[in-house]
């Protein structure tokens, strides 16, 4: 939580910033660059790029909202890293419309694959942006989160109507189009060639706890991020998790 490059919202971002910055480092070792060529994708307003362009690497964003890259440019400016983010307008399905091909050591593919037509085809695309030797940062909705949540919440029919859908959807005004299990997640990523590095369960319990507990609970926030962090490796949380992050590298980058 001290952390001030730490994106915002930290408690849910946390594990990811965690492992992504590790992941930084280690192909800042690997390449003996300090400056790394970073892809976003659906990046929106740079949550996760403005910080990534904190730690000195070039961020290119894509997204399909104006809006959200306007935003972008905004924060970027005023964390003073507007030299090290370009965003560009578009998606993970005409990817190479507006990025190249293989130019990137590391590719951000967060909260994307819920609303894309095909997700492995999403995953291909991202995939093929990365160098030879590179990683990818693959988050998104997990099904046993949206599961427990409904049924924590008294929806028990929309939560069983979730659990047996191909889509992970709770009827037709839920907005989240997909959902996954890290089992689907990690095929997806094995499918396109890469190797998982590691898989963890992000907001296992931070979307559970009552807001007003952490709120004025002294050292609740900071106590309910050990946890988080505690339990996001454990496979046995991945399945009530809100969201699922993989990480994925390229067979050079693992020495395979």
């Amino acid at each position: 939580m001290s952390d001030p490059l730490r994106p915002r919202a930290s408690l849910r971002t946390a594990v990811v910033w965690d492992v992504l910055q590790d992941a930084l480092d280690r192909r800042v070792k690997a390449t003996g660059r300090q400056a790394l060529d970073v892809l976003d994708t659906g990046g929106g307003s740079g949550n996760f790029a403005v910080p990534v362009a904190s730690l000195g690497h070039q961020v290119t964003v894509v997204d399909p909202s104006p809006n959200a890259l306007f935003a972008l440019e905004r924060r970027a400016a005023e964390a003073g890293v507007a030299d090290r983010v370009r965003g560009v307008q578009g998606d993970a399905h005409g990817l190479f419309d507006v990025v190249e091909r293989g130019a990137y050591d590391v590719v951000l593919c967060h909260g994307v694959l819920e609303y894309v037509d095909d997700p492995a085809e999403g995953v291909r695309n991202v995939v093929a942006a990365l160098r030879p030797e590179g990683v990818l940062s693959l988050l998104a909705a997990g099904l046993g989160g949206a599961v427990l949540a409904r049924a924590l919440a008294g929806h028990f029919k929309e939560a069983r109507q979730a659990l047996g859908d191909p889509d992970g959807r709770w009827g037709d005004g839920d907005p989240v189009p997909r959902r996954f299990t890290a089992e689907q997640l990690t095929a997806l990523v094995e499918g396109a060639g890469l190797g998982v590095g590691a898989v963890h369960g992000v907001r296992v319990f931070a979307d559970l706890v009552p807001g007003v507990l952490v709120d004025t609970e002294p050292g609740a926030v900071e106590a309910l991020l050990k946890l988080e962090e505690a339990a996001a490796e454990l496979p046995a949380f991945h399945s009530v998790a809100t969201q699922l992050h993989v990480l994925g590298e390229t067979r050079e980058a693992t020495g395979a």
